[in-house]
């Protein structure tokens, strides 16, 4: 079975193309600045890399130009678009309604539309790039996958906020979660590593990127996560504040005369990393700065760490003890410095960090000593992959 994977944004689409017998990667790219006359697309086959700038100016014509690269004679991986035989769609926020990922009818269509207030800059665009795939290729299975999904095993007391209840009823406030793809990938390869029974595991998986969240993992299930109601809740990021006293946002309204729209920009845009350091959202830009001696650099990365100390240390007490703690995504994969520091605040959980595993890294690295009570693990996310497997074992699960 050869999958398409879309991941549409309001302005880009990415895609990756997988042979589902081997789980390789055939072909890979992405399409930028849609919408304009001088957009790019990149189209990734074997060793050979393709970029070209052109007019997109719609994600039918990004999906167009997609196909018919897929398609071309010298770069392409396939000879008929029927040798397509399913599209797996990332969509963020699938609320209360998506518990697991679903095959996609009119019905799961207008069920996403729905929930776009819960994601105005994502949702939208990732109907338009399902109709799009929809027109092209009407008799192709399409299959959503979403962000949202893997958390919905919390339970109440995870996720309620201590709001008026009738709020949550009436407008659905309450946490969510994202990351999940990458969460439930790190995870299901954590707990092979552990070889023990999955309903026995307890892991805490770390994304840690330019958005950042933890989960809380017992059994499988998430019990807890740090992001909530939306991506801003929880760790200190790149550009987003993370968890704050909620009395702040009323006190800088009325002292910077802000409206809502300028607030919520401001909490995602130009905080976090970026407001704290006033140099930049990017830690390998803020570590070299620290090393200079800068001051806001090296507070910055203090209180990132920090807040990932922290969430480790509730969840590790939410599950009565943790057997793996998992860092992944841009930071947790690269971030050597980080993962040392975090890790070595928590030896009292019986953690034995290992310093020269996590100079020595590989494509999965345990970063704990062999015989560490608690393990560490660097393991890369693949939440294309992981999307691509849901596709697959769903339209399988229907041709039965």
């Amino acid at each position: 079975m050869r999958i398409l994977v879309l991941n549409s944004g309001s302005s880009s689409l990415k895609y990756q193309f997988f042979d589902m017998f081997t789980e390789d990667v055939l072909a890979s790219g992405m399409v930028e600045k849609i919408g304009s006359k001088e957009a790019f697309f990149t189209h990734k086959v074997d060793q050979r890399k393709i970029k070209v700038q052109l007019t997109v100016l719609d994600h039918s014509q990004a999906i167009e130009l997609v196909i018919a690269n897929l398609l071309d004679a010298n770069n392409g991986v396939i000879k008929e678009l029927n040798c397509i035989d399913a599209v797996g769609h990332r969509v963020v926020h699938g609320g209360s309604i998506f518990s697991e990922s679903v095959i996609i009818d009119d019905e799961v269509i207008k069920n996403i539309e729905k929930l776009s207030d819960l994601a105005p800059l994502h949702n939208p665009s990732a109907v338009l790039g399902i109709k799009a795939c929809k027109e092209r290729m009407p008799d192709v299975p399409m299959v959503a996958v979403f962000d949202t999904a893997f958390h919905q095993t919390m339970p109440p007391s995870s996720y309620m906020y201590a709001i008026s209840y009738d709020m949550y009823e009436k407008y659905g406030i309450r946490k969510y979660g994202f990351h999940g793809t990458s969460h439930r990938y790190v995870a299901g390869v954590a707990m092979e590593l552990l070889n023990k029974p999955v309903q026995e595991t307890k892991i805490i998986s770390c994304h840690l990127g330019n958005g950042s969240s933890v989960a809380a993992i017992l059994g499988g299930k998430v019990i807890d996560t740090s992001m909530g109601f939306t991506p801003l809740e929880g760790l200190v990021m790149g550009t987003r504040s993370g968890s704050i006293d909620p009395a702040i946002v009323p006190f800088l309204m009325e002292k910077e005369n802000m409206t809502p729209h300028e607030m919520s920009d401001y909490l995602n845009t130009k905080c976090g990393m970026l407001g704290v350091s006033g140099i930049s959202h990017d830690m390998r830009d803020l570590e070299m700065a620290a090393y200079q001696g800068n001051y806001r650099a090296d507070l910055a990365l203090d209180l990132v760490d920090k807040s990932i100390i922290k969430y480790i240390g509730a969840y590790a007490a939410e599950m009565n003890g943790v057997d793996a703690i998992v860092f992944t995504a841009g930071i947790g994969e690269n971030g050597l410095d980080s993962c040392a520091i975090v890790c070595r605040s928590l030896s009292y959980l019986g953690l034995d960090f290992c310093e020269k595993a996590n100079a020595d890294r590989v494509h999965i690295t345990e970063v704990s000593k062999p015989g560490s009570k608690v393990k560490a693990y660097v393991i890369p996310t693949n939440e294309e992959l992981t999307i691509a497997r849901d596709a697959k074992e769903l339209i399988e699960s229907k041709l039965k």
